[in-house]
């Protein structure tokens, strides 16, 4: 690793960046606290009081594996679990059509990628559902080629299907993609499905060991600090070899 202003970067990427792969949840929208809101809420109804702590343990995860995570550890009797799932699911839609928070260094982030000429894609844990709201309350509708829910696969990150999916969806090898991720599930998903991945860890709202991302080609902590130097480095525009 190279150190460039703060921020790590893998001196020895391999290969073209072909297409941009984003995920949403803490890494385009601030959403975590409004899921770790809705998550206290609804699981207070069922009988299960969760800590700020407890929600952290399921960031990156897919709904139905993430109330699956909380009913192994603390069961509670009267409503299924897919009901519980449809419960934050309702709480989440609202508050993301509603009033959606964008990270910061996103509007410039973004329009730096399409500035290159290459796809965007959004490959991300949430069901289509909260994806379309986040993408209609922030305005960016029409931004992205492609949208992939890991709701579809077999398996949510940190297994590599999404990823994989919105690779083939764009059309390009998943070696050709850069992947951006805030979550340590989602980074780990991206690499596996062989993409570059640029980490953005989200700070603010808990104490994160960035040493634990280490193994992402950059780590930033911003989505402004995305530039030209990073772009060539991570072989933007480049041929692949």
């Amino acid at each position: 690793f190279a150190s460039e202003g703060g921020r790590l970067v893998l001196t020895a990427a391999m290969g073209a960046v072909r297409a941009i792969v984003f995920d949403m949840d803490g890494l385009m929208v601030d959403s975590e606290p409004l899921w770790h809101e809705v998550e206290k809420d609804v699981f207070g109804r069922v009988g299960v009081q969760l800590t700020t702590e407890n929600c952290l343990e399921t960031t990156g995860l897919r709904l139905d594996e993430m109330v699956a995570h909380h009913f192994s550890r603390r069961p509670w009797e009267g409503t299924s679990q897919e009901r519980v799932g449809e419960m934050i699911l309702d709480g989440m839609e609202g508050r993301l059509r509603a009033s959606p928070i964008a990270m910061p260094g996103l509007e410039e982030c973004i329009a730096f990628f399409r500035s290159k000429g290459v796809p965007l894609a959004v490959a991300s844990s949430s069901p289509m559902r909260l994806i379309s709201a986040a993408l209609e309350g922030l305005g960016l509708t029409d931004t992205f080629s492609h949208v992939c829910s890991a709701t579809a696969e077999e398996f949510g990150k940190p297994h590599p299907a999404v990823y994989i999916s919105a690779a083939r969806a764009l059309g390009v090898e998943p070696t050709d993609c850069l992947a951006l991720e805030d979550s340590l599930n989602g980074a780990i998903a991206a690499k596996a499905a062989k993409m570059k991945c640029i980490a953005v860890p989200d700070t603010r709202h808990a104490p994160v060991d960035l040493t634990r991302f280490a193994f992402n080609d950059a780590v930033l902590g911003s989505l402004a600090e995305v530039d030209d130097a990073l772009w060539a480095r991570l072989g933007g525009g480049g041929d692949s070899t």
